[in-house]
């Protein structure tokens, strides 16, 4: 993390574009058929118990199975190609952006993402803390627990395997903590951001400019 931060730089980013760009997938190969065009607003999953599903974006059919997909985030259909509709894709093609409105909660994690150490997750496993670094983080919270390279600080479940991961990366405290345990994270996915000692000051400003700057109702 760098000894300096321009505030007014990264602040004025997110006041100027305040959206984060999500890109939508084909899942596998298949023919395409939207139910969505370019500036419609589509909304998440949602309900108490997640079981209003999100809009449907597209019908892929593979071997004459339909499959819909629906919008895992709200926001605007921002880009949507059309070109594909009626055709065969193969997994991975890119179909449609979506902009998605940024809240203040979401605008202090992106920048917190920036600004921290950020430990990704060597595969795509299930991820726990070590014994030890739970015991602490059980104790005196996450912002608590130091961590220095090469210790042995999270367990990886792979295969019914259990495998310690040691860190690698700057000498700090442990500010946030983005795997849950025993749930699947992908490969280079953040598993924690570290903060030196001496930088806690600098990223609670920031939290604190991104609260007292954006709208209340965020």
């Amino acid at each position: 993390m760098s000894d300096e931060i321009d505030f007014d730089e990264i602040l004025g980013k997110y006041h100027s574009d305040p959206y984060e760009y999500v890109d939508i997938y084909a899942s596998h190969t298949g023919k395409i058929h939207f139910l969505v065009k370019e500036g419609d607003d589509v909304d998440a999953v949602s309900g108490e118990w997640k079981h209003i599903p999100g809009t449907a974006l597209f019908e892929i059919t593979r071997e004459k199975n339909p499959k819909k997909v629906t919008a895992t985030t709200n926001g605007v259909v921002s880009v949507l190609c059309a070109e594909f509709e009626g055709k065969f894709v193969e997994a991975g093609e890119k179909l449609m952006t979506i902009r998605h409105p940024l809240k203040k909660k979401e605008i202090i994690e992106f920048i917190l993402k920036e600004v921290l150490y950020i430990f990704p997750a060597p595969e795509r496993a299930k991820y726990f803390f070590s014994p030890d670094v739970q015991s602490r983080v059980d104790k005196k919270g996450a912002r608590e627990v130091s961590v220095k390279p090469g210790d042995e600080i999270i367990i990886m479940s792979l295969m019914k395997r259990d495998t310690p991961v040691y860190y690698s990366g700057e000498q700090g405290v442990i500010h946030s903590v983005y795997f849950k345990p025993g749930v699947s994270v992908d490969r280079g996915a953040p598993l924690i951001g570290v903060c030196p000692s001496d930088k806690l000051p600098i990223i609670q400003k920031i939290i604190n400019k991104v609260k007292a700057e954006w709208d209340q109702n965020d």
